[in-house]
C-alpha cells in the first residue's frame, strides 16, 4: 500500500480515508491511531465540550490527576504530529453519496470513505444561583465520574425522581457516611422514606434555589428559606447531544430515540459511520471513549487495507 498523508484536503479536493468529528478523547484517540497508519485524516475541532470543562480526571490510565483541557491539548498535539489535518469549523451536515460520505462544514464539502462521529454532548444544568462557581469542584452530576471526590465529606444528593434514593444509598455504601437526600418536586413514598431512615440518610423535600459559600461550598438555600448544610453535592444534570449534523441519516437509535445504537467496534447502522462516546449507547467516560476511538480506528484500518 502506498504511503498516505501529507496533502491538504482543503486544497486537493481528494477523497479522504476518514473524517473525525469532535476532538474529545474518543475522536483524538482515533486520530492518533489513524495518523500512525499514514492515512488521510481530517479532524473537525470545536473548542469546549464536557471533557474540556472537567477540573479533575483521575481515572485515566497514566494520569494521576489531569485537567480536561490539558488532556485534550496533549491529544491534539499528538494527532497533529502524525499528520492529521485539523479544521476548526462547525460540521453542518453529513450525507452519503455513491459509497462515500459527504461532510459539509465551513462552506466547504469534503468526501471521505469513513466518518467517526465523536462530537459528544453539552450539559443541561439545574437553574441554581451560583452553580457555575462550584460546578466540577463541589457540585457534581455523575457518581461514576466524580463520586470519589465526595469521599468522607458532607454530601447532599439532589434529585427530581425516586432514583435519587437509590443514588443516596449507593453513595453512602461507596464514599461517605454523611448523606442527605433532597427530593425536589415530589414526595418521597413511605417505603423509600423508611429505607432512608433505616440507613441513617437524612431526607428533605423542597426546591433548591441557591448554592451558598464563597471559596468553598457551605450549603444550599431552599425556596422556603431553609438552608441545608453540605460540603459537596451530587445533583441532577442532563445532556443534549451534539448530533444535529446527523439529522439526514436514518440512524438506528435507542427506544427513546436519543442515543445512537452501535454494534462491533462502535459502527452505527450505517456502514462506515462509527459513533463514539456520549452519542452512542453505553457509558461515555473519557477513558471509555478513548478505547472506542482506538477500536474504531483499527477496524477502519483493516477495511482500508482490504480495499
Amino acid at each position: 500500500m502506498e504511503q498516505r498523508g501529507g496533502s491538504d484536503p482543503k486544497e486537493s479536493g481528494e477523497v479522504l480515508d476518514c473524517i473525525v468529528i469532535g476532538a474529545g478523547p474518543g475522536g483524538l484517540q482515533a486520530c492518533i491511531h489513524l495518523g500512525r497508519y499514514n492515512f488521510r485524516v481530517l479532524l473537525f475541532h470545536r473548542p469546549g465540550g464536557r471533557t474540556w470543562h472537567a477540573k479533575h480526571i483521575e481515572n485515566y490510565l497514566g494520569c494521576r490527576s489531569i485537567p480536561g483541557p490539558e488532556l485534550l491539548d496533549t491529544g491534539l498535539s499528538q494527532a497533529e504530529s502524525f499528520g492529521v489535518a485539523v479544521e476548526r469549523a462547525r460540521v453542518e451536515r453529513v450525507k452519503t453519496r455513491e459509497g462515500l460520505f459527504e461532510v459539509q462544514a465551513g462552506g466547504k464539502t469534503y468526501l471521505s470513505r469513513f466518518v467517526i462521529a465523536a462530537s459528544g454532548a453539552r450539559e443541561s444544568l439545574a437553574p441554581l444561583k451560583n452553580l457555575p462557581r462550584f460546578f466540577g469542584i463541589s457540585y457534581f452530576t455523575c457518581m461514576i465520574c466524580d463520586g470519589y471526590r465526595t469521599t468522607g465529606r458532607k454530601l447532599l444528593v439532589m434529585d427530581r425522581t425516586i432514583n435519587g434514593v437509590r443514588l443516596s444509598l449507593g453513595m453512602k455504601q461507596l464514599f461517605t457516611s454523611d448523606v442527605t437526600f433532597l427530593a425536589h418536586g415530589f414526595t418521597i413514598p413511605p417505603n423509600y422514606a423508611a429505607l432512608l431512615d433505616e440507613e441513617g440518610i437524612g431526607r428533605v423535600e423542597g426546591r433548591p434555589e441557591e448554592l451558598l459559600g464563597e471559596e468553598t461550598l457551605e450549603g444550599v438555600r431552599l425556596a422556603d428559606g431553609r438552608v441545608i448544610p453540605c460540603e459537596v453535592i451530587l445533583g441532577w444534570g442532563g445532556i443534549t447531544l451534539n448530533d444535529e449534523y446527523l439529522e439526514d441519516l436514518p440512524l438506528e437509535r435507542d427506544t427513546e430515540g436519543f442515543k445512537i445504537v452501535t454494534k462491533g467496534a462502535s459502527e452505527s447502522s450505517i456502514p462506515g459511520l462509527f459513533v463514539l462516546g456520549a452519542l452512542r449507547q453505553g457509558h461515555s467516560q473519557a477513558i471509555i471513549s478513548a478505547g472506542q476511538g482506538a477500536e474504531a480506528a483499527i477496524e477502519i484500518s483493516t477495511r482500508i487495507v482490504e480495499l
